[in-house]
């Protein structure tokens, strides 16, 4: 074989490693946002099954306040139901905005129950009601981290998609779309400084 042939072969070899250099790196990088998803998952689940809890102890204190009750139970069975579709492929940008929405109805309806306990002093007092509120409360509070988490993973993921040269390859091996990131309708309230008035 001439000289001509070996260097061919050798820069189609560089070229194949390379290749398969930058499809292992697609792969772990949505590994990597697919696990994160799944730590949103778990605390959204711990969340849903703490919703209906605090639902049975406000009904003997709000008796008045079916409506606001059923619309909290409403909102968590439907992100619930989003949460098993974006569960199903965490990447799609689809399924990230379906449940995007139904968090933001939920989070919504929480926020009325919410005012509708604080004309309610001796709900307040109760110490199952407290203890429920603080466990969402530090659940909520996982979510976010969780969703930053993934978010981070996301945007790793699509900022090594979309550079060159995994640009030219990532479609041909079964990475051709963005990852969606998880953006809650609250985003802009969230990313406002809070005000302070005196």
């Amino acid at each position: 074989m001439e000289l001509t042939h070996w260097i061919l072969i050798a820069v189609l070899v560089v070229v194949v490693f390379y290749t398969i250099g930058i499809y292992n790196k697609l792969v772990t990088l949505k590994n990597r946002f697919e696990n994160a998803f799944a730590q949103i998952d778990v605390q959204l689940k711990r969340r849903y099954d703490l919703i209906p809890n605090l639902v049975e102890v406000a009904k003997s204190y709000l008796k008045h306040e079916r409506e606001t009750l059923e619309a909290v139970v409403e909102a968590r069975n439907q992100a619930a139901a989003a949460l098993k579709g974006a569960s199903a492929n965490p990447g799609d940008a689809k399924a990230m905005g379906n449940l995007a929405g139904a968090e933001g109805a939920l989070g919504s309806a929480m926020g009325r129950l919410n005012v509708v306990m604080e004309a309610y002093p001796d709900l307040k007092a109760n110490q199952n009601m407290a203890q429920l509120s603080e466990e969402l409360t530090s659940t909520e509070n996982k979510v976010a981290f969780s969703r930053q988490a993934f978010n981070d993973s996301v945007m790793e993921y699509n900022t090594y998609r979309q550079s060159f040269p995994p640009v030219i390859f990532a479609g041909l091996v079964g990475h051709g779309e963005d990852a969606g990131l998880l953006q809650f309708e609250d985003r802009e309230a969230i990313q406002a400084a809070p005000k302070v008035e005196f």
